[in-house]
């Protein structure tokens, strides 16, 4: 009663961003990855980029799709680890409105099962900025799979109860999950 849950799935238009200072398109198995869980999971891919790790560019690529109403999310993978060069949680931070705590927190924890104390080197985060949900994932296929299946693909499909995201990002009735008043 009150949580919002729709019967069907509603696609959302996601970007996939790749920060790397070496991958290509041909090269880029996680951002693929990444591309063929949308579209497996019914949702559209509403465009991809690769960018160096470098803070301004990731934000430049960002805010274009965070501006955009034709993008509801945006799906980060790489520059969150801690050498010189990851920057992705340094560049998307300040463009939050919300930060989503409990996404790094969830993977961690999941991640810890799997490569054990290992998974505090992950600076793996999440936030909302202009009604657009943005998850900063780890550059491996292993961590796209650790948070695509056991986190994303669930807070990104309206039938999931007893909260989703999807009211946050498109204009649908929100129940006890969703913002407050109209």
């Amino acid at each position: 009663m009150g949580h919002h849950t729709a019967a069907e799935l509603i696609a959302l238009n996601i970007a996939v961003l790749t920060v790397s200072d070496t991958r290509t398109l041909d090269t880029d198995t996680s951002g693929q990855l990444l591309i063929d869980k949308v579209i497996s999971a019914g949702h559209t891919l509403a465009d991809r980029a690769i960018v160096i790790d470098d803070i301004y560019q990731i934000r430049a690529q960002a805010s274009q799709w965070i501006a955009s109403a034709k993008v509801e999310v945006i799906l980060i993978t790489g520059g969150t680890g801690f050498t010189s060069r990851d920057s992705t949680p340094e560049a998307m931070t300040p463009l939050f409105d919300k930060v989503v705590e409990g996404f790094g927190e969830l993977f961690r924890h999941i991640s810890f099962a799997q490569i054990g104390t290992s998974t505090i080197q992950s600076r793996a985060l999440a936030g909302l900025a202009n009604n657009t949900l943005i998850f900063c994932l780890p550059g491996s296929n292993n961590a796209c799979h650790t948070a695509w299946d056991e986190i994303i693909n669930a807070q990104l499909d309206a039938r999931q109860g007893p909260c989703n995201f999807v009211p946050h990002l498109i204009d649908i009735e929100r129940g006890e999950c969703g913002v407050r008043g109209n």
